[in-house]
């Protein structure tokens, strides 16, 4: 039986780790489905915005996401506003998307 990603644990990777390949990235993104792969300045990354009724529960969502990335030590970039949090994950040691990256989405998703 497969692991769920939300189920899983980010491994420590260094500038080594191999990126995703594109049938991985196919396979993995199918279990995020609310998550659009972004390419910015030649980097893979996965992107979410989170809507929400207004700025407290953004805010209260962020620092939700804050403390995942510490559990995980994994770091997204976050870009909170008024009813709105914008999630971005890609692993900055290899300049794209890892496994990790997918199981930190899921991770993210389980905490609306």
């Amino acid at each position: 039986m497969t692991t769920t990603l939300e189920n899983q644990k980010c491994i420590a990777c260094s500038g080594e780790a191999p990126k995703v390949s594109e049938q991985e990235l196919g396979e993995l993104i199918s279990q995020i489905p609310d998550w659009v792969p972004e390419v910015r300045d030649g980097v893979m990354m996965l992107e979410r915005v989170f809507k929400f009724k207004n700025f407290k529960l953004a805010l209260e969502f962020t620092n939700k996401v804050a403390e995942l990335a510490e559990a995980e030590f994994h770091h997204p970039a976050i870009t909170t506003e008024w009813g709105k949090v914008t999630v971005t994950w890609w692993t900055h040691a290899i300049g794209g998307l890892h496994q990790n990256d997918f199981i930190c989405a899921a991770k993210t998703d389980s905490l609306v």
